[in-house]
This record gives structure tokens, sequence and C-alpha cells, in this order.
């Protein structure tokens, strides 16, 4: 992997410092994402929604699209290219810049309350970044993989890594939290989410972190066949978030 990926000192000094504290409310109020504008959802019930599909993206500053335009950050190209493919979707972009998956655990239930057929977790870079303990990151991890399950929704789970500079022990322990909890909970897996983006520089904005509209385009059509997937096992299943 190129030098850009090694540049760990600058990654957590990007994520941590310039895209700002998770925010998040369980009570129900308004989120705010990208660079702190309210992420608006409807209280619209999926159950109300025809034949249409809810997929809600529970993420960090790499789902909501820092630094690019709303409709460029990749849930947005993923609804767009499902579409095409005669997908009737709908996207919640609930990606918050600089959020945890202790953030993660408090946010998903008010995400819940839009009763999404499919919840796409993507969390746990900024962890590894912050160095925080394997244990509490896939604690946090299983909690919101599960409680979106016992919700009725089917989940997909985003798998990250962290430079190898970090320490390699560190780095594999946090790699393998993923498949790990993928496996023991029966969820679909995003092996890792910037395969083929990281440490490609006309991939990234000039951070060489944040992905550019083309890395966001390179990423959605990692995440696209993963989910197309979920939602053909939907129309097999015919099953939908609880009522």
């Amino acid at each position: 992997m190129r030098a850009r990926w090694q540049g760990a000192k600058l990654l957590l000094v990007v994520l941590l410092v310039a895209c700002g504290p998770p925010v998040g409310d369980p009570s129900g109020a308004p989120n705010r994402g990208r660079s702190g504008e309210t992420i608006e959802v409807s209280e619209t019930r999926s159950g109300d929604l025809g034949d249409r599909i809810l997929i809600a993206f529970l993420g960090d500053s790499l789902s909501a699209g820092l630094g690019v335009d709303e409709d460029e950050a990749f849930p947005k190209v993923v609804e767009g290219r499902l579409r095409e493919l005669g997908w009737n979707v709908e996207v919640i972009n609930a990606g918050v810049s600089g959020d945890t998956t202790a953030g993660g655990t408090n946010r998903v239930v008010w995400l819940l309350r839009q009763r999404p057929h499919v919840v796409v977790v993507e969390l746990g870079a900024n962890d590894g970044l912050r160095g925080m303990s394997i244990e509490m990151t896939e604690s946090n991890l299983r909690r919101m993989v599960a409680t979106a399950l016992e919700a009725g929704s089917r989940v997909l789970l985003v798998g990250m890594k962290v430079p190898p500079n970090y320490g390699s022990d560190y780095a594999q322990r946090f790699e393998a939290i993923f498949p790990s909890l993928a496996g023991e909970l029966g969820v679909s897996l995003v092996p890792f989410l910037l395969e083929g983006v990281a440490a490609e520089p006309e991939l990234n904005q000039a951070d060489g972190i944040h992905p550019n509209a083309a890395g966001h385009r390179r990423v959605a059509e990692t995440v696209e066949p993963y989910l197309e997937a979920i939602l053909k096992g939907l129309e097999v299943s015919g099953s939908s978030p609880d009522s």
C-alpha cells in the first residue's frame, strides 16, 4: 500500500479535528451530518412507501460525503445505480462526520424509527484512528447490528482498516472485528470499504484521506453488489421491518 496510507498522524488530525465531534440525539431530534447541516428524514414509515425499499446508511464522514456534493456521496450514488437496475429504493444518509461506534449505538435507535428494510453499518474507522480498545469497538458494533436485526432490518456491515504503522497487532485485530461479527451474527459483509481507493491520489481529496467524487463512485461500485444481493433476498422472502 502506498505511503499516503501510512500517514497515520495526518489521518488522525483530519478525522478528529477537521470533521468535528460526533453528533447524535437518541431522543429523536434531528441529526447533523457532513459539515453540520440537519439530516432531514421524514417520519414516513416504510410500510407507507408502497413497494419502495428503504436503505439507511449509519456512518461517519465517508458516508456523509465530506468534501463532495451531497449527490456525489457514495450512498446517493448507490441509490442511483440500484434504481438503474430496476430497484425501487430510497436511501437515508445518516452519515455524521467524526462519529465513532459509541455514537452509532445511540443513533441507531433514532434511525430505526424510520423502519428501514436495510441498514448499512459503516462505522469504526474513527475508533481505530483514536486507538480505542478492540473490545469496545467490537461490542458497540455488535450492539448496533443486533439492534437493527431485532427491529426486523437486514444489515450490511462494512469493514475498515487502519494504517499498518498503528502496529501490526492492533491493525490485524481491528480488521478482524468485521468478518468475525458478520459470521457471528449472520450478516453480509463488505470486506473493506475503501478497496481500490485508499492511497490512490487520483481518487482522494487533497487530504489524501477522503474520497473525491471519482473515489465515491468507486466505493459505490464496491458496495452496490452486496446491497443488491440483500435486496434479492428481500424479494424472495417478502420480509420487511416489523410494523
